[in-house]
């Protein structure tokens, strides 16, 4: 029960900095929205680049296996995406992976964006998976946004030296971890689960 309180102790300690990493993510996000059903290149630009670097290829050909598309998925969120975007620049550079995600989150609207009615409803499903994710997402934020002000400011976690508020910076972030990891898992599933199941019936509709 302690490893489950930890986290939302956390957050409720860091509300304030919890609900901006929430404005960040569905602001960038709704602005790529709003910029693909402005300028609708944009969006036929973000497609075509998920095209040439096989990202549609790999989608076609592991929709007959919903448990390995699932993993997939899941690969890709932690491993791509909070990992190697969000978690390692952070750990080198204070904040760096909030700001290089922010590029991510922006192109996420951009290839979801309701640019016409196959992408509307596709949508429908869909929002329950990007609610999932991105909540995922703002706690790897949140973690980041943790080490890099304990990093810079040691007093705020009673630390001294900054190599003392680096290693508890390390250690909020590790609690926020494993719920993060939870709800990539739990979308992840839903995300192959809808992809296969709901979305072509009503493409077909």
């Amino acid at each position: 029960m302690r490893h489950l309180r930890e986290p939302f102790r956390i957050i409720r300690a860091n509300l304030g900095a919890y609900l901006a990493m929430n404005a960040v993510m569905f602001g960038l996000f709704f602005a790529g929205v709003a910029a693909a059903l402005a300028f609708p290149d944009l969006h036929a630009a973000q497609i075509t680049s998920m095209e040439q670097d096989g990202t549609a290829d790999l989608v076609g050909e592991l929709l007959g296996n919903v448990w390995l598309f699932g993993l997939t998925i899941l690969a890709v969120n932690v491993l791509t995406v909070a990992v190697a975007t969000i978690l390692l620049p952070s750990m080198i550079v204070p904040f760096a992976g909030i700001v290089l995600f922010a590029y991510r989150a922006f192109g996420f609207g951009l290839s979801l964006a309701p640019v016409d009615a196959t992408a509307a409803k596709i949508l429908i499903p869909h929002s329950l998976t990007i609610l999932i994710e991105f909540q995922a997402y703002v706690l790897v934020m949140l973690g980041a946004y943790l080490l890099g002000r304990a990093w810079l400011r040691p007093a705020s976690v009673g630390a001294d030296t900054r190599r003392q508020g680096y290693l508890r910076g390390l250690g909020q972030l590790g609690r926020l971890l494993p719920p993060a990891l939870a709800l990539f898992v739990i979308g992840a599933a839903y995300e192959a689960f809808e992809i296969i199941y709901l979305v072509p019936p009503l493409l077909l509709g």
